[in-house]
This record gives C-alpha cells, structure tokens and sequence, in this order.
C-alpha cells in the first residue's frame, strides 16, 4: 500500500497536454498490480489465452502505454529488484492476503455470489516472474526503455527525476516523495470516473501532480522530517504507531525535530523495528546510475507476432493500439523539432 500521507501532501490537478513532451519514470509493479485487478471478466477471472496462460497484465501494459504515448508522455517503467529485508514481513503479510482472498473468491463463486467474487478477486492478483519478463519483452517491441532497479522501483524511479533524467515519477504511492522524487505523478492513467472502493459511487478522477520542495515549504520540514512523518504513519518497512495519521505525525515531527528525538519519549517503545534503519532505507537508498534510457521504434510486426499470434489477442484491437502508438511517436517528434528549432 506504501506511506499514507494524502492528508497533509499539497496536490495540484493538471491536464494530460501539461505534461506533453515529459519524460516520466512509472512504478511498473504497482502497474502490473492495478492491471491485474482491474482487468478481469465478471466473475473475477483473469484474461488468458488459449494455453490458459495470464494476459490481463499485457492487454493493460499495451493499451495504457499506448494511451500515454498518443497523449504526448514518454514513459520509462522502473522494475523492482531485491526488498530491503525490512519489507519481507510486508511481503508475507500480502502474500497472506492475496491467498485469503483467492479462497473467498472460490467460495463466492461456488455459491453463484458473482459480485462479491469479483471484488474477492481484484485482491488476489499475484505478479510472478513470468509476467515481469513477459511486459519487458512487449515494452521492447514498443520502442521503450525500461530499468532494472537494484532495490526498490520507487527509489530508482526517484533516483531518475534527480538525475534528470526523467522529469517526474509516477505512482499512486507517495513513497517516491519519501525517496527524495523532486516531483511526483499520481492518477496518470486514471482519467474520467473511477468507482469508489466498495460503493456504487463514482467521482471524477484527474491526473496530480506534487512538487516535492513546495510541499517541504508548505509543511515547514525537511526531507529528513517527512521520512519520520512516513516513518510514524507506517510504510512497507514498518508499522507505525497505532492512532497516528499523518496530521499528527507532522505535529510530533514538528515538535520533537526528529525522530531520533523521539528516543526520549514513550513513544520510541511503541516501534516494532528500529526506525533509524527504516529512515536509512528512504534516505541511502539501493539505486544505480547503470542504465540507458533510449527509444527506438515500435516493432508493428513484432507486437502483433508476441500479443496476437502468441497470446490470441485481437488482430484489428491490436492494430487499433500500434496506430495510436505510432501517432503518438510522430507527434512527439514533431514537438521535439519544434523545441529544437524553436
């Protein structure tokens, strides 16, 4: 679930053509993760192919990218690479979940409760290794650059925005923020109306954007003090204490500096893990500067062979996206000259 800071994080709405020509870094796992729970038949099931073999994570990766490529955005996934030994607990405790929520699944299907199945099922999505290689070998055919991060995604990801590299990272976490990203990206896919989590509600969804240093300013804290804020809260590496959210995290931050500080009060009993370690995750964190970021050109032939003639997708829907993608290409060319001869 990542850092929930919401609450006290400065959003600022923009439209899709603010961010045209951007270089932007995504989360490609929590991608993965949305795709699979999204994308699924009325009862739940994933979308697979005539070899029963998963594809809801490529018809998402496919159709998405091409979606942000026809809207002017360069995108470059950021996949994970080893956990910090702190997220293994997270990790078991998600894999516990996922497990729960195939056997509810099963249930409810068995006793003809679609409805609920379905919902069961967007929490059963489980991204193996398979499915990673299977999205890389697509974004290759697509013309797209990809890095492998040494840790986490989210800090590589980061790592790119202060290298310049990409202009923003994009996530629907804000642990990108808490890894030192100078500007963050949420909602980049979600546009229109998205249904409120178990209500028959839906609100209108807009792409956000946050500036790290003017939230730092607006909150009156430094990097440093927006770690422990996280840290308080509870992240992927730790708990965090019970009864405090963000807004109170920030007081206390605001009152005892940091929390190292908070080695003086009750408070630090509270913590099952040492917090200097997990602060030292946010601020040193796994990263490299071992990467190419090059585009080239999508491979038409090379997607429909990989997507329709291995995995059975549709010839003309396919086709709908390379035309989209190559458009996409084209126009960002064209802005590309203009800034140049401009």
């Amino acid at each position: 679930m990542g850092v929930q800071l919401g609450d006290i994080v400065l959003k600022q709405k923009v439209e899709f053509e603010q961010l045209r020509g951007r270089v932007i870094a995504i989360d490609a796992m929590n991608s993965l993760y949305q795709f699979l729970s999204i994308i699924r038949q009325r009862d739940g099931e994933l979308l697979k192919d005539s070899k029963g073999r998963i594809t809801s994570h490529l018809s998402g990766l496919f159709y998405r990218t091409a979606n942000l490529i026809e809207a002017g955005i360069k995108p470059v996934y950021v996949f994970d690479g080893e956990p910090p030994k702190l997220k293994l607990r997270t990790v078991k405790q998600r894999r516990a979940v996922r497990k729960e929520a195939a056997k509810e699944w099963a249930t409810a299907l068995k006793e003809g409760r679609i409805k609920e199945a379905k919902k069961f099922a967007q929490r059963a999505g489980r991204v193996n290794e398979q499915m990673i290689k299977q999205a890389q070998t697509l974004l290759g055919y697509m013309g797209l650059p990809w890095v492998q991060a040494p840790g986490e995604g989210e800090a590589q990801a980061a790592h790119l925005v202060q290298r310049n590299d990409a202009w923003a990272a994009a996530s629907q976490d804000f642990d990108s923020l808490l890894f030192g990203a100078p500007i963050l990206v949420r909602n980049l896919a979600i546009t229109g109306r998205r249904k409120l989590p178990g209500k028959d509600v839906y609100i209108e969804v807009f792409p956000e954007v946050i500036e790290l240093q003017p939230l730092l300013k607006e909150l009156r804290v430094t990097q440093e003090q927006l770690v422990d804020i996280g840290i308080l809260v509870g992240t992927d590496y730790n708990a965090g204490i019970k009864g405090i959210g963000p807004k109170k995290a920030l007081e206390l931050v605001r009152e005892h500096v940091s929390i190292k500080q908070l080695m003086k009060t009750e408070l630090w009993e509270k913590f099952e893990v040492d917090p200097l370690e997990v602060r030292d995750i946010f601020l040193k964190p796994n990263v490299t500067a071992e990467y190419e970021l090059k585009w080239g050109d999508p491979d038409p032939e090379g997607i429909k062979e990989f997507l329709c003639g291995v995995h059975d997708f549709s010839e003309s829907r396919v086709q709908t996206g390379i035309d989209r993608l190559l458009k996409g290409q084209r126009d960002l060319e064209q802005v590309s000259l203009e800034k140049w001869f401009g």
